[in-house]
């Protein structure tokens, strides 16, 4: 049952006025569901209660807090049809939409449940004692990743499971060892309550010490602010805008402890057609590419708004291909009436764009907040001196860049700025014929693409989910797959240390039976 409460710890409380309510956007009016946003007097109860379970959630077992995910998944899917219904309701989205992203989302906590019970991934380094080394005896050292303290997560309104409530920021900072606190995205707090609950009776099921998750309700940025400068956070997880994730970002370094936030900020993935790609299967994949812009009302962080190719008439046939693919298809509802104003805000501003032609858009009349695609075209020149052509709109939307030659092209995506993915069709050969265009791409990007489309993002060990600045604030980690928990920890070293008073994962007899680096080499055998 959704309440409109917040949870602290396991505890419900509504103890503010003010309160708001979440919206359907495909029958364009709120939901019936009214919500209570925290107090400051909570968001304290909420943050002190995590800073007190992280004494103890720190210490717990690989095994233990993998049991603790497992039953977060179980507990999830418990909640059957109503979780569903909620879903559908507060973001438009269809029901085979919402079973798939469950599903991800109790495999991303299963993924981190075995990823605990391997163990390694506290990267456990021990160089033994030399006393008999001249001319000075070495020290015996050891050193392992441990988590940082609470995390504030931020929910993002684009996926109301897989990166909100339980998504991959809170389950990676679990599996850390760090208590979490969300601020619940306020277009599905009734969705992120569902969830919240399944958490809780998770964490009492497997004796977690209360504290160990909240979540708070908010409709405006008060609550994330007070989260962010609270002195007793220790790390900020977020999906959603650059200007919403950097705001974050500066206000955690502006504190008197900085603190990391790791912003996952949208991107345009741009996508290189080589000329191959074009001549060979410009129609088809015209046809993959029309479907991968609308996939989701154009509402993923990896949607491909930026095709890029030289001028040819095999361009010329893609692009008119792309156009006559991409027209018809039926328009469908955006997340919110808001992201819906600001898609049509950005697609008409870049319509107005000097040098611009339109290729494709949808004009028939459709129901309130679905959004009609578009796709336009501009040579190379004009888009490297329109920096506004460079920017992201979040919906069905996406430019073709007729370039003059090669050297064009590069110089255009050296001018880019940092993006999730970039994308080259070709064949092998090209990727050595045209090894400073792929170059140029793999400098500005988290993930490089070979004959696929971005959308869609594996949950694994080898994702990588983010990029250069202003894609994400840190482009040395990801978002998503099991090194995501790297965001939630840091190194510390044990010089010296009792051999009794050891973590497990440092201890000579290897108790854990993970692999280490022991005097320079990889083993998991006792010392």
């Amino acid at each position: 049952m959704i309440t409109g409460k917040n949870y602290i710890g396991k505890e419900l409380s509504s103890k503010g006025s003010n309160t708001y309510t979440t919206f359907n956007p495909k029958l364009n009016s709120d939901t019936e569901w009214t919500f209570h946003e925290a107090t400051k007097e909570e968001i304290d109860a909420a943050v002190n209660k995590a800073y007190e379970a992280f004494k103890v959630y720190k210490s717990f077992s690989g095994e233990k807090k993998a049991e603790f995910l497992i039953a977060i998944a179980e507990e999830i899917e418990a909640l059957g049809d109503p979780l569903i219904e909620a879903y559908t309701k507060e973001s438009g989205l269809p029901e085979g939409r919402a079973k798939g992203e469950r599903g991800r989302t109790m495999g991303q906590l299963r993924a981190f449940a075995t990823f605990l019970k391997e163990g390694s991934w506290v990267e456990a380094t021990i160089d033994t004692a030399q006393p008999d080394r001249e001319p000075m005896p070495k020290t015996d050292l050891r050193k392992m990743l441990l988590p940082i303290g609470p995390i504030a997560v931020f929910g993002a309104s684009n996926f109301p499971f897989a990166f909100s409530t339980a998504g991959g920021d809170t389950a990676s900072a679990l599996a850390a060892g760090c208590p979490v606190i969300v601020k619940s995205h306020p277009m599905h707090s009734g969705t992120g309550e569902l969830i919240s609950s399944a958490i809780i009776k998770a964490a009492e099921r497997t004796g977690m010490p209360d504290g160990v998750f909240s979540n708070l309700n908010s409709s405006g940025i008060e609550v994330g602010q007070q989260l962010v400068l609270h002195p007793k956070v220790k790390g900020v997880g977020f999906t959603g805008s650059a200007k919403g994730g950097t705001a974050l970002y500066k206000l955690a370094n502006d504190r008197k402890e900085p603190i990391p936030v790791f912003a996952e900020m949208g991107s345009i993935n741009p996508v290189v057609a080589l000329p191959s790609a074009l001549t060979d299967k410009g129609s088809d994949w015209a046809k993959q590419y029309a479907g991968s812009i609308m996939l989701g009302a154009g509402q993923f962080c990896t949607n491909p708004g930026l095709i890029l190719g030289i001028k040819s008439t095999s361009l010329d046939s893609f692009i008119a291909t792309l156009g006559a693919e991409i027209e018809p298809l039926e328009p469908t509802c955006m997340l919110h009436p808001n992201i819906h104003k600001n898609y049509e805000k950005g697609k008409q501003e870049l319509s107005g764009q000097g040098g611009t032609n339109v290729v494709a858009a949808y004009e028939s009349d459709v129901a309130p907040n679905v959004a009609q695609q578009k796709v336009l075209t501009v040579n190379g020149s004009n888009f490297l001196k329109n920096p506004k052509l460079h920017q992201e709109v979040f919906g069905p939307f996406s430019i073709v860049v007729r370039c003059a030659d090669a050297a064009e092209l590069e110089q255009v995506l050296n001018k880019l700025e940092g993006q999730l993915t970039g994308t080259i069709l070709g064949n092998a050969e090209e990727i050595k014929k045209y090894d400073k265009i792929v170059d140029a791409l793999q400098g500005r990007v988290g993930r490089i693409i070979f004959n696929g489309v971005p959308t869609g993002v594996e949950v694994c060990p080898s994702m990588q989910h983010g990029g250069p600045f202003p894609a994400s604030t840190d482009s040395r980690f990801t978002s998503v797959g099991t090194s995501a928990a790297k965001r939630w920890v840091r190194p510390v070293a044990f010089q010296n240390w009792p051999a009794a008073a050891l973590p497990d994962a440092l201890k000579d007899e290897n108790p854990l039976g993970i692999s280490r680096l022991v005097d320079g080499k990889h083993t998991d055998a006792k010392i």
